[in-house]
């Protein structure tokens, strides 16, 4: 077989001239021959674009170098051209339905060393000269203290997760107002995961976040919305920005604490919203200094590239911003790992250097209070781009601070950065976490540098997309601002830097970046974590899974089944109504997949069509976190409520679409029985949306037919939870609806959290002490009857994605203060037995069970009859209070 023959400027880069190994610009195939140097390598395995192979030989127990810098040692002899790969990219890989064949063993290993600062030799740097003259962008002035936003937006905060359906709702009222006001550059929802579990180790970091979005200068007015009874309050927050001297008076604002019904709140609130809408749109653009634009430097979705041409061209552009007296904000704690060297080149002070050394440090021991280490970062689309550990990634991060940059301050997360000069801010590597951050620190503007193009946006800071190919530019054309690719084919940095800064500053005055235009935001703050040391660590990693097994219940005396029990069912069995359901693979998915179910709302061909826009897959670890994702993610594609299912990847994330064959494989289901899509691989946003929308067209709608009839209780399968202290008859319903479906054959399942399994009087169902669960988080439900489902979290909204992915078709809701958010597809009847509460509520609640005993118990089946036959939908479920969330359990960390 004739073999092409390369020279190594058509295939390869070096980063430096010091390198002993070489990146692919294309895939190249085994046997193929690069000229190099003089010399003629030839290729012993197939190398992709963006992986790497030797250009030098590399003896066994040497460094493999990039940047200069080592990555890994080498295990064996390397020969020029031979393809470099270590243990955990070939595991990564060979999840992948590759063409080709790999290595059959690894020949290298991390060499990872903990970087220790020579306080001896180290000496101050100077900063980059500053430019003479000034120069001005488009903005939105405010007071000495805020500075000058590039946006003029109205935010509706949502104080906790048990907010955020609130908010986005009102949203949703409000869509369109922006449009006849110039000035006004949108109403936008601030929704987050945060605050809705008792005392959240990340408060301090939390209310910081929260008080830097309220004063961040992109905003014109801003709505902080709560019950004023979650663990983090508007209270709380506003008592902390005081104490904090955070220039709250000066950004018109208002604290809303919600006390009524859903739809009563949303038109008090909509009016106070609307109140703001001529005054923030009266405020004007005006002629201000660069010095006054503050840039978050992020990349996401990165591949051996983001080193070359996306993070230095990042690099390059904060370099001169900050030479015309602005700032610009380095985040990704443990994406600098191994890079220390580097980072610490150049910096103001000693004091700021073992600054960021200590935070270092922090971060390795709070990842190993979880059982993770820090290391642990790079995500299995990662290493199919070429970046094979946290030394590579970390390498390619640090080149975002430009070679002549110094570094001038180190900070906590979402600390505030006053003054000009470059900053390292704490943060971890998952991108939406750390850019929550550095808003919250005051940047009004975000540069993004990704690879395999991710898709993101801040809903009120603008973001500058950089993507670091040509390929992938093309690719996604009407999603990435700047095309990065171009140095690699010719085009001098230099050029491209006053290119994307001219860009950069036509952003700031009002242009549209790509994510705006196309309507993409995420919030995502950094999650709360269990652990606050490491003394439960072992006894964590070797608890055992339930197994799946019911458990045995003891009948309640003198409850009966109604005789005429009987729910209608589609003519094969199953729910009616199911669901086209979009499996967001991660969440750099969930934004395309809303848009993709909205489209199909309007014309598809099942009735109903959602998706779980959620934030995993994607920078976290410690424990079995991905497991309890991954786990519940293969629940909802199994939902029996569900008709047609497809997963959707983004493409770079660690749960891609052959992670979820898998694992759907192992779940004992036919993989090929779903659909799949990729946003990067199909072509972007367009071409997925049309490849997802024709998918579902093939399969037309199942009719119902000739529906037939369940006698008795024997196909019920419902979730009980419960929130708070409940009224001694209520629990009495729930035990008695409990025993009647179980002992006809049915199943009920109840979280592990739930206040049910405290209550004596539920509690006699069992035939000894309150029984370990039989049910892991998320797991399908494989035999029917009594489960008890492991739930490693107090958040009300992750306990019910928990149980929804087990296969209940309901979900009864005991609820205590109010009502709560419900769940996208799977019904959730809230019910109560306090006639002050439902009084309060009664808009909002499904059902107030009566005191006579055995009468709540024959109207919650009633009830439950009418919503399984679609005669009646849940309240709030109809009014969008919904949320999805999944649990890290209690060694999921952020990374």
């Amino acid at each position: 077989m004739q073999h092409a023959t390369f020279a190594f400027d058509e295939i390869g880069r070096i980063p430096l001239p010091g390198d002993n190994v070489a990146i692919a610009t294309r895939r190249l195939e085994a046997g193929t021959r690069i000229v190099h140097e003089g010399q003629s390598l030839t290729l012993d395995y197939t190398v992709m674009e963006g992986h790497r192979f030797a250009i030098r030989p590399i003896a066994p127990g040497e460094h493999l170098l990039s940047w200069e810098l080592p990555f890994g040692v080498a295990t064996r002899a390397i020969a020029p051209g031979h393809y470099v790969i270590n243990p955990t990219t070939l595991g990564a890989l060979g999840q992948r339905n590759l063409d080709f064949a790999l290595p059959p063993a690894p020949n290298f290993e991390e060499d990872t060393q903990v970087y220790t600062l020579d306080e001896a030799t180290f000496r101050p740097a100077e900063a980059p000269a500053p430019h003479a003259e000034t120069r001005t962008f488009m903005g939105y002035k405010r007071s000495a203290a805020r500075g000058v936003g590039t946006r003029n937006t109205i935010v509706l905060l949502g104080t906790t997760s048990q907010t955020g359906g609130f908010v986005t709702q009102l949203a949703d009222r409000l869509r369109g107002v922006a449009d006849a006001h110039p000035n006004l550059d949108g109403i936008v929802p601030a929704a987050h995961t945060e605050g809705g579990a008792a005392k959240p180790n990340n408060l301090g970091l939390l209310l910081r976040t929260l008080a830097g979005f309220m004063v961040n200068p992109n905003v014109g007015a801003v709505l902080a919305v709560d019950y004023g009874t979650e663990p983090v309050t508007n209270r709380m927050l506003e008592d902390y920005m005081r104490r904090h001297g955070y220039p709250l008076g000066e950004v018109r604002h208002r604290f809303l604490t919600l006390e009524g019904g859903f739809e009563q709140e949303l038109d008090r609130a909509e009016a106070v919203v609307r109140s703001w809408v001529p005054e923030v749109a009266g405020d004007a653009r005006t002629a201000e200094s660069l010095r006054h634009l503050k840039v978050g430097m992020q990349c996401g979705g990165s591949d051996a590239f983001s080193g070359i041409s996306g993070n230095p061209l990042q690099g390059w552009v904060a370099k001169e911003l900050i030479r015309y007296g602005g700032a610009a904000s380095l985040a990704e704690t443990d994406e600098l790992i191994g890079a220390e060297p580097y980072v610490l080149s150049k910096v103001r002070d000693l004091d700021t250097a073992q600054r960021f050394l200590d935070l270092v440090a922090r971060f390795r021991e709070r990842a190993g209070w979880h059982g993770a280490s820090a290391e642990g970062n790079p995500s299995g689309g990662n290493m199919y781009r070429g970046l094979y550990n946290i030394a590579l990634k970390s390498i390619g991060a640090a080149q975002k601070k430009d070679p002549e940059t110094r570094l001038d301050y180190v900070i906590e997360y979402g600390e505030a950065m006053p003054e000009t000069g470059y900053y390292f801010m704490d943060s971890p590597g998952n991108d939406l976490e750390s850019i929550a951050g550095q808003v919250a620190s005051g940047c009004n503007m975000i540069f993004f540098a990704t690879g395999n193009g991710s898709i993101t946006n801040f809903p009120f800071v603008p973001t500058i997309k950089i993507v670091t190919t040509t390929e992938r530019y093309e690719l996604l054309p009407s999603e990435m601002d700047v095309n990065a690719g171009a140095y690699l084919e010719g085009t001098p940095m230099e050029e491209l830097g006053r290119q994307t800064f001219e860009l950069t500053v036509q952003v700031a005055s009002g242009q549209l970046s790509a994510g705006e235009r196309a309507g993409h935001s995420q919030v995502q703050i950094w999650r709360d974590w269990a652990q606050t040391d490491g003394s439960r660590l072992a006894s964590l990693l070797e608890a055992q899974e339930p197994q799946g097994l019911p458990l045995p219940l003891r009948p309640v005396a003198g409850a009966a089944a109604p005789a005429d029990f009987a729910v209608a069912r589609g003519a094969d069995g199953g729910p009616l109504g199911r669901i086209g359901l979009i499996v967001p693979t991660s969440l750099c998915a969930g934004q395309v997949a809303a848009g993709i179910a909205e489209e199909l709302n309007r014309s598809g061909p099942l009735a109903r069509y959602v998706t779980l826009p959620h934030t995993e897959g994607c920078g976290n670890s410690g424990g079995n976190a991905e497991q309890l994702f991954a786990r519940a993610m293969v629940g909802y594609a199994l939902h029996p409520a569900v008709g047609e299912c497809l997963l959707l990847e983004h493409g770079c994330e660690k749960t891609h679409n052959d992670y979820m064959r898998r694992r759907i494989a192992a779940a004992g289901e036919d993989p090929s029985r779903f659909g799949y899509a990729s946003i990067q691989l199909d072509g972007g946003i367009d071409a997925v949306s049309r490849k997802v929308t024709g998918w579902f067209a093939q399969r037309p709608a199942a009719e119902d037919g000739e529906r037939r009839t369940k006698i008795g209780l024997d196909g019920l399968r419902i979730g009980l939870m419960a929130s708070g202290p409940l009224p001694a008859a209520a629990v009495r319903e729930a035990a008695a609806l409990t025993s009647l479906i179980v002992q006809a054959g049915g199943t009920v399942a109840v979280p592990e959290n739930s206040s049910l399994l405290e209550h004596a009087a539920y509690r006699e169902l069992f035939e000894e002490e309150t029984p370990a669960p039989s049910l892991a988080y998320g797991d399908s439900i494989r035999e029917d009857g009594f489960h008890i489902m492991a739930t490693p979290t107090g958040h009300w909204v992750e306990t019910m994605t928990g149980l929804a992915a087990t296969g209940v078709e309901l979900i009864v809701a005991l609820v205590h203060e109010r009502p709560m958010q419900a769940h996208p597809f799977v019904p959730v009847l809230q019910v109560s037995g306090d006639a002050s509460l439902y009084a309060t509520y009664r808009d909002d609640l499904d059902l107030l069970l009566p005191q006579q005993a055995g009468e709540g118990t024959e109207r919650l089946l009633g009830l439950t009859r009418e919503t399984l036959e679609r005669r009646y939908a849940p309240k709030l479920q109809g009014k969008g209070n919904t949320g999805i969330q999944f649990t890290r359990g209690l060694l999921g960390v952020s990374l």
